[in-house]
């Protein structure tokens, strides 16, 4: 047994619950001799003789003192989440109770777990994948009903099933073409360069649309960044309000109120969004109106959806301008607003320009077809089923691409066999290191410590 196994057998301990005071916490405690430790405290049924995934109702006592009435439930290996025996103790919320059981447990000999040390174990044991172990982490942190889809499919092994079938046609042929150079005197070829073709060009069109996922997948797990642009004084804070439902960002009837950027989020239709409300844009010579108009700028840059915000005819098609020379690769959403004031002049615009659609901010009216307009845009992007959310999936994805796309050019100028095989292997190994087939220990202390410690 290597020195890695010993130490996942360690039993560790930590507060499963965000601390704070609450009705209920959750003591998770894992490893070899978990539930005898457990045991120890315990006062009620034997543990040990437990059936695994059982509930038991008792006390934890230490030296003659009872410190809480506590449930507890049992899972033996390897029908637990770290396929490890396990316990979790359900006491009441109160910091000193949680802290004098811990204590307790640290008595006893067991030890603190480290961040994410439960997870990890569960990975290293077999329980998931690295892609399905970084989306534990995802769904605890998902906000909206789009991250949460995507994490769960995670989780569900979706994205991980995409990853093993393409690694797997891989593997046989690679397994041929490093046969061919066990017979290179004999100048045999057991993989067919045609039949490799098909497959390379097969793994290629199916791992760029995840690659060019990752933009709605960054965008459905951290927000969908909107900016909110236009002249001074078009409405821009008061369309940030509107959409907030609270008063966010101050109003006023004087032009260039707004000096900084705002910025806050909200959930439509599952999607979260990230509004940007932001300096009017002019010619000034005001200089804390300028650094506004800088970040606004700025601003627009970093956002996936520009809304252009105006209320004349004169002010669309400045914007309209504008729209070409700011956000030239932005989509971009033309808003007609204060349409409560000039209806009529709405009316002839929305003739003239279908794109157009006209609200009153003020009194909210066209309001839900805005945001229905903004939900319909974020879908446009969507890649299917499958979404790649983490950094670290999409550059190991990008780098496969690369490697493969090498081996298709290789092929074309016919290279031998020893050089297809090395970017083959190449291949291989980006797609092993995003699922955790192949796997450092670096790698693993640097994805597990962001998680929260008790996961």
């Amino acid at each position: 047994m290597n020195t890695l196994q010993i130490h996942q057998q360690e039993v560790i301990c930590a507060l499963a619950t965000p601390s704070g005071v609450g009705a209920i916490a959750v003591i998770r405690v894992s490893g070899l001799g978990s539930i005898a430790l457990v045991n120890t405290v315990f006062k009620g049924k034997n543990l040990e003789n437990a059936e695994s995934h059982t509930v038991h109702f008792g006390t934890i006592q230490h030296a003659g003192e009872i410190i809480d009435e506590v449930l507890v439930t049992v899972f033996k290996t390897p029908k637990s989440f770290t396929k490890e025996d396990s316990v979790e103790i359900s006491c009441h919320g109160s910091d000193y109770i949680i802290r004098q059981i811990l204590k307790i447990l640290i008595t006893k000999g067991a030890r603190i777990a480290k961040p994410g040390e439960f997870t990890q174990r569960a990975f290293l044991n077999g329980q998931f994948d690295l892609v399905q172990a970084e989306a534990v982490a995802d769904l605890i942190a998902a906000d909206s009903q789009a991250s949460h889809k995507t994490a769960l499919n995670h989780l569900r092994g979706g994205f991980s099933k995409k990853l093993a079938s393409l690694r797997s046609e891989l593997i046989h042929f690679a397994s041929l073409i490093e046969l061919e150079l066990d017979f290179g005197e004999e100048d045999v070829e057991f993989a067919q360069r045609d039949d490799l073709r098909r497959l390379i060009n097969a793994l290629l069109e199916t791992i760029e649309p995840l690659i060019n996922s990752f933009d709605f997948g960054n965008a459905i797990k951290e927000g969908v960044p909107v900016a909110i642009i236009g002249s001074p004084n078009v409405g821009k804070s008061t369309l940030l309000n509107a959409l907030l439902n609270e008063e966010k960002a101050i109003v006023t009837s004087i032009a260039g109120t707004t000096r900084d950027v705002i910025e806050d989020t909200m959930v439509l239709e599952g999607l979260k969004f990230r509004f940007i409300d932001t300096a009017g844009i002019r010619e000034t010579t005001d200089l804390v109106e300028s650094i506004g108009i800088e970040r606004s700028k700025a601003a627009m840059e970093k956002a996936d959806i520009v809304i252009f915000l105006f209320d004349t005819e004169e002010t669309f098609h400045e914007n309209k301008e504008l729209a070409k020379s700011l956000a030239p690769t932005k989509q971009v959403l033309y808003v007609l607003n204060k349409i409560d004031i000039n209806p009529a002049e709405a009316e002839k615009l929305q003739k003239l320009e279908s794109e157009i659609i006209a609200i009153s901010a003020q009194t909210q009216k066209g309001l839900p077809d805005l945001t229905r307009k903004l939900v319909s845009m974020v879908h446009k992007q969507s890649a299917g089923d499958t979404v790649v959310t983490n950094l670290r999936h999409y550059e190991h994805l990008v780098k496969t691409h690369d490697s493969l796309t090498d081996v298709i050019n290789g092929l074309s100028l016919g290279i031998t066999g020893d050089f297809l095989a090395q970017d083959i292997r190449l291949a291989l190994h980006h797609l092993g290191e995003i699922t955790g087939t192949i796997v450092t220990d670096d790698l693993l202390d640097n994805i597990f410590s962001k998680f929260c410690i008790g996961k």
